[in-house]
């Protein structure tokens, strides 16, 4: 009696629409409650996600887009510092512009997670740095200063009067560098180290943001 051969296994196809996307230009997130959309640059559009977390408010997209009207010349090829990160949003829209690179941090463990996620997403990891660490901590270390530096902290708790003198005595803004201010409105125009000077002062809704420059250093 003849074997009987047996039959030939064909490995199903696999269509293209079934393979993972890469992680730069994998799925978007969507609108949602915990994303914020990026205004300019490279990834105009993209939404980043965001954890949801006491304190943590993203600047408004508004706010965001007069600061980087504001910034425009100075952005590309800056190095940046994002203190109180928070969802990334002021770093990351930086980098879409142009950033050289941008050091964010933040003391929260999901938030630097959500950072990093972001990152990978964005294929960025090679231009930025997340440091999870507080802001106090952090500006206790040294560092080479930055040109740019985003000072936003959570809400109610009067953290720039603590954090400017930090910023200015550790020397962590270039001579001519520019910072960022953001506080409840009915703080006002906040006090500034010697040597740096107000460049401009907006309010919208309960949001104040401000622009300064360090126009010396304080080293003796």
């Amino acid at each position: 009696m003849a074997a009987v051969k047996a039959a030939k296994t064909i490995p199903p196809k696999v269509s293209k629409r079934s393979r993972p996307l890469p992680a730069a230009i994998a799925a978007p997130i969507p609108a949602g409650r915990n994303s914020v959309r990026i205004i300019g640059g490279s990834w105009r559009g993209r939404r980043i996600g965001f954890p949801d977390l006491p304190g943590l408010r993203p600047t408004p997209d508004r706010v965001r887009e007069t600061l980087f009207n504001w910034l425009q010349s100075v952005v590309p090829d800056a190095r940046c510092l994002d203190l109180f990160a928070g969802s990334g949003a002021l770093g990351l829209e930086a980098l879409s512009r142009g950033a050289h690179e941008v050091v964010f941090v933040d003391q929260a463990v999901a938030a630097a997670r959500s950072l990093r996620e972001q990152l990978k997403r964005l294929g960025a990891t090679t231009r930025a740095q997340v440091v999870e660490m507080g802001a106090k901590r952090y500006l206790g270390s040294s560092a080479a200063p930055f040109d740019l530096v985003f000072v936003d902290p959570p809400f109610g708790q009067q953290a720039l009067p603590l954090y400017l003198p930090l910023l200015a005595d550790g020397f962590w803004v270039k001579p001519g560098g520019l910072v960022y201010l953001e506080c409840e409105r009915a703080a006002g125009t906040p006090a500034l180290p010697a040597g740096w000077e107000l460049l401009k002062s907006k309010s919208a809704g309960e949001v104040g943001y401000h622009l300064a420059r360090a126009t010396a250093s304080n080293k003796q």
